[in-house]
């Protein structure tokens, strides 16, 4: 039960302080600007990534309802696959392409242990927010 709590914390929080340092990143740095350039995207899509990686990442750490999150985790993983996709299709290297599949196997870590909670009696009160 414990050794659940901490993966799913660690794993977690992984997740959701890399995306809070990429909203920064995505808001603050030419090159992720110049990096989103080069995959063909428009300049307003960094910035509406920006947003929704901050506000997923407050989404995965607080404690909200269930259906909440479970939107939190279908956003980062449409988000991970695609930043595959797209770090493939437009020839970057292994390092870049793999990258978004570490944190795709991070997130499904976190998914995975959220649910083991959820089903467990004891751990499911500290997952639901006060009525």
């Amino acid at each position: 039960m414990k050794a659940n709590k901490i993966t799913y914390w660690i794993s977690t929080a992984i997740v959701a302080l890399m995306m809070t340092y990429s909203t920064y990143a995505y808001l603050t740095q030419d090159a992720v600007k110049q990096g989103f350039q080069h995959l063909g995207y428009p300049d307003y899509f960094r910035v509406e990534l920006a947003i929704a990686k901050l506000i997923g990442a407050i989404l995965l750490l607080a404690p909200v309802a269930s259906r909440v999150k479970e939107w939190a985790y279908a956003g980062f993983t449409i988000t991970f696959i695609s930043a595959f996709i797209a770090h493939s299709s437009s020839g970057d290297p292994i390092a870049n392409r793999s990258m978004p599949l570490i944190f795709l196997v991070l997130l499904v870590i976190s998914y995975v242990t959220y649910h083991k909670r959820a089903l467990n009696p004891v751990l499911k009160a500290d997952l639901q927010p006060d009525a």
